[in-house]
């Protein structure tokens, strides 16, 4: 169901220009009659020079490392990661080609990115958004609450991808002592420095889900072992359900109900 789902949104604008974007070097330049109208004569005039070729191969070899450290499981998150990668290196390749060329593909690029950006969730969610000082004021608030709280940045590709899910898990969890938050990192980076969480363009612990009980760190994901190391952690909904229990903390929750203190009201006379 879930690639039934993602294939169905092949057809939105954003996948349709992001695909054409990233192929139009190679198909343009390999394709008669278009190559031999925009590029020199030559004797590779409609085949990739070894230079051009060496960029396709790297480039190949960057988005399969990156979409596996990124966590990306679905096809749509391959996609994503592997659009940014091909648009980057097309715009080398069309620079170095012409530099017209080049300053064409960025108005395009541009264009697209304004006018049809990365489709996002629409769905219902039940998530508090933090700043420097309301995650430790609600921590400390009503310790009985237990607190699912994710440490993001926007310019993440996995925590982009993980947001949708992220906004379906907190719908479907959320009870009156069972809450969910997101930290922006990049906006309070002293949030994660206390709760340990690196924020640097090259970590590895972002997203970070921390679980908090009793107002203290209860769990977390991706995990630090007893040697200081952190422990590789795929975000899709099924491996965060199980690894941090999130049936048994719901249980749990529903069966511990907040109790509201009965207020005497003192009528005044």
């Amino acid at each position: 169901m879930a690639f039934l789902d993602d294939a169905k949104q092949l057809i939105l604008p954003y996948y349709l220009l992001n695909s054409i974007l990233s192929i139009s070097f190679l198909v343009l330049k390999t394709v008669s009659p278009m190559c031999n109208y925009l590029f020199p004569p030559t004797e590779s005039q409609c085949e990739l020079d070894m230079k051009q070729s060496e960029i396709m191969f790297f480039l190949l070899f960057v988005i399969v490392v990156r979409a596996r450290k990124s966590g990306s499981v679905t096809m749509l998150a391959y996609l994503s990661t592997g659009f940014m990668y091909c648009k980057v290196a097309s715009l080398i390749l069309w620079f170095n080609a012409d530099p017209r060329y080049g300053i064409i593909y960025v108005v395009l690029i541009t264009l697209q990115a304004i006018l049809f950006p990365e489709p996002s969730y629409s769905g219902p969610e039940k998530v508090v958004y933090f700043n420097a000082t309301s995650l430790e004021e609600e921590l400390n608030k009503n310790k009985k609450v237990v607190w699912i709280v994710t440490f993001y940045t926007v310019w993440s590709p996995s925590c982009v991808n993980f947001a949708s899910i992220y906004a379906k898990l907190s719908a479907e969890y959320t009870l009156d002592n069972l809450k969910f938050g997101k930290v922006d990192v990049g906006r309070f980076p002293e949030l994660a420095k206390k709760h340990y969480v690196n924020d640097t363009s090259f970590s590895r612990q972002l997203p970070t889900i921390i679980v908090f009980k009793n107002g203290e760190e209860f769990d977390r994901r991706p995990a630090i072992d007893s040697k200081g190391q952190l422990q590789k952690f795929i975000f899709n909904e099924d491996n965060v359900k199980v690894q941090l229990d999130f049936n048994n903390l719901y249980s749990e929750c529903k069966k511990n109900p907040i109790k509201e203190k009965k207020e005497k009201r003192v009528k005044s006379e």
